[in-house]
């Protein structure tokens, strides 16, 4: 059978395992570097997080600003490190997660963060960042060499 193009189907070649076609990464197992790295991601993440969460509330309003900073930093460097969305994603859970369970506070009514402005801005402005960080486009990558001489 074949397509427009006069390709034919089929699930051969390097389309089928590695990189031709949508979806072919499915069909790979995953590399332990790469999933060590979101854990990693994640768990950093959970720590700027946290570190973002005391800062901005003490140091008010420079420590807004660095913890947010700090955020967008990791995101972007996430995304980055790994060249994929995902790469945003991890570090995006961890802080989230973090955020969300220092938010919670306790029975007691002690929590880390305060009511005002700064916690919302906090909250808000760094999920903000990891959705801009995450839906930002590809950066173009150098164009390869033709194996030519002379060109």
């Amino acid at each position: 059978m074949t397509r427009a193009g006069g390709v034919t189907g089929g699930a051969t070649g390097a389309g089928a395992a590695g990189g031709g076609e949508p979806g072919a990464w499915l069909a790979t197992p995953p590399r332990p570097g790469r999933i060590a790295a979101y854990l990693g991601l994640l768990v950093l993440g959970a720590v700027v997080g946290t570190a973002g969460a005391l800062v901005q509330g003490g140091l008010f309003p420079g420590g807004l600003i660095l913890a947010l900073l700090g955020s967008a930093g990791l995101f972007y460097g996430g995304r980055t490190a790994t060249g994929t969305s995902l790469g945003v994603g991890a570090p995006a859970a961890g802080w989230l997660i973090a955020v969300i369970g220092l938010s919670l506070g306790r029975p007691e009514g002690d929590g880390v963060f305060a009511a005002g402005l700064g916690p919302v801005v906090y909250l808000l402005g760094g999920a903000l960042v990891a959705v801009m960080c995450a839906t930002m486009s590809r950066s173009p990558q150098p164009v390869a060499e033709s194996g030519r001489l002379g060109k």
